[in-house]
């Protein structure tokens, strides 16, 4: 399959991701379970009366994907796939507690027709009046890598130039109590978090939308070349280093090609392992690392990917992601590797525009 390119990328985080240079403001808050999106004034971008009965996802994601947008010049793009794990988990638990507190009878459909998962994708196309291909990928922490790659089926097939891809996931209340109970978010007795070097189980929790515009053509500002991506659901940790290394070989590159390495240390000991394996076949590449930026959640991967856009673009490394000290004197080739507290492997290989 045919590379194409990023030529814009946009991101709502926990960080202020928006500004303009973001890189210097980064910080980490490893003290608290959860985090919340630095979010920006919807008024600006939404009318009121229509944000009021937007959930967060779509509202971050309607802003997120503006500004993709704006930055690749473009206005109505030829399709529009978006990936989430939870989808509009907010209006899921409206409309559930309404049936609860209703005994099932006399319910407004409105939050059950704003809780389905393709709520951002349809939100974003009216916003556009665009009518052009639509699709909402819900592949847990695989679902931005599945909306990349069906994007890059359809420039390649010849069905679309330019297409905006997006990941984005909310935080609900009632989930981050069950979260909590059941141990995926760290115990606050266990907090700050060590990210690199876990000895307790579970995670900080976090939240965002990313949005990114692919297209045939590099652009005059183009982030990245999107060369390739892999996904496996189930990956035994002995077999890593091989998963790794046939993705490299079929790129017809070596470990040593490769300038930095995104991990997804999350800080939950059991699953972070994954990545300490990979980490050996990198001897004399850059290390990073980013959910004590982001948080984990199941479209976390936007993240990274938004900020490997921009390592790849300005040819700078925040030092807040290094885990080594290694430094290439060009970034050509950053590899990206995501899971999910050990299920759905992807690989991700961008390249310098």
């Amino acid at each position: 399959m045919s590379a194409v390119y990023i030529n814009s990328a946009s991101c709502i985080s926990v960080q202020d991701t928006l500004k303009d240079h973001f890189f210097q403001d980064l910080t980490a808050d490893q003290s608290v379970q959860i985090l919340k999106a630095v979010e920006p004034n919807y008024k600006e971008f939404i009318p009121p009366a229509m944000s009021r009965r937007m959930s967060k996802t779509v509202k971050m994601s309607s802003v997120a994907s503006h500004y993709a947008l704006k930055e690749a010049g473009i206005e109505k793009p030829d399709a529009i796939i978006v990936g989430t794990g939870m989808g509009c988990s907010q209006d899921s638990e409206k409309f559930l507690k309404n049936v609860i507190d209703n005994n099932e009878e006399f319910l407004t459909p409105t939050f059950f027709i704003q809780s389905t998962h393709n709520t951002v994708a349809g939100q974003i196309a009216l916003g556009l009046q665009c009518h052009a291909y639509n699709f909402t990928y819900v592949n847990t922490s695989s679902s931005l890598e599945f909306s990349f790659l069906d994007a890059q089926l359809q420039i390649n097939d010849g069905e679309a130039e330019n297409v905006l891809v997006g990941a984005a996931d909310e935080q609900t209340n009632r989930t981050m109590e069950l979260y909590c109970l059941n141990n995926t978010i760290k115990k606050e007795d266990d907090l700050p978090a060590d990210y690199l070097h876990s000895d307790t189980d579970g995670v900080i929790w976090g939240e965002g939308a990313a949005f990114f515009v692919l297209g045939k053509d590099k652009t005059e500002n183009a982030y990245a070349k999107l060369r390739d991506i892999q996904i496996i659901n189930r990956l035994d940790l002995q077999e890593t280093q091989s998963f790794v290394g046939d993705f490299l070989a079929k790129n017809n590159l070596k470990s040593e090609d490769i300038d930095a390495v995104i991990l997804g240390f999350s800080g939950d000991r059991e699953s972070d392992v994954y990545y300490t394996k990979a980490m050996d076949l990198f001897q004399n590449s850059s290390l990073l690392y980013y959910k004590h930026l982001s948080g984990e959640f199941n479209t976390a991967s936007g993240f990274s990917t938004f900020m490997a856009c921009h390592i790849l673009k300005g040819q700078q490394i925040p030092e807040v992601m290094m885990i080594n000290s290694e430094k290439k004197a060009e970034v050509k080739n950053i590899l990206l590797y995501n899971h999910l507290r050990g299920s759905d492997h992807s690989l991700m290989l961008l390249e310098k525009a």
